[in-house]
């Protein structure tokens, strides 16, 4: 099996979507983490450990455990939450946002549209987007 194979069944390119009730996502998520993921909340700036999380792996979903971002991806923003500057391919949907009256940018898990955060265009190169992530929307898998 070579490299690409490994992609390949690390990262399909047809995601099947999810489509859970209140009560079955309810039973599957804690607190805090339904607040962010099913009904769009946001956490706590600087509240979340994977903010300092440097070790080599992925950070996954924690809805459906979908990967959405690599640690080569991620940086440190200085916000108060995990940042990245791109996302795996195929792995995040996005729609407009108008809840603080100027539109932002907000962004799901493409398999169970779990809530993540909003990505703005001041992150660094190459893309210069920061994908700003609540903590408990996602949970990190060491390589």
């Amino acid at each position: 099996m070579n490299s690409t194979d490994l992609q390949t069944e690390a990262h399909p390119q047809t995601i099947e979507k999810w489509n859970l009730s209140k009560d079955e996502w309810q039973a599957r998520l804690d607190e805090a983490a339904f607040h962010v993921l099913r009904k769009e909340g946001t956490e706590r700036p600087f509240s979340s450990p994977l903010n300092d999380e440097n070790r080599e792996g992925e950070f996954v979903c924690s809805g459906c455990g979908l990967a959405l971002f690599t640690q080569s991806q991620k940086f440190d923003s200085g916000t108060g939450w995990p940042s990245f500057f791109d996302t795996i391919d195929g792995h995040v949907d996005t729609k407009r946002d108008f809840k603080l009256i100027m539109p932002r940018t907000e962004y799901h898990c493409a398999r169970c549209g779990g809530h993540q955060g909003h990505v703005f265009k001041d992150g660094p190169a190459p893309t210069g987007l920061r994908y700003c992530n609540n903590g408990v929307a996602i949970k990190f898998v060491p390589a």
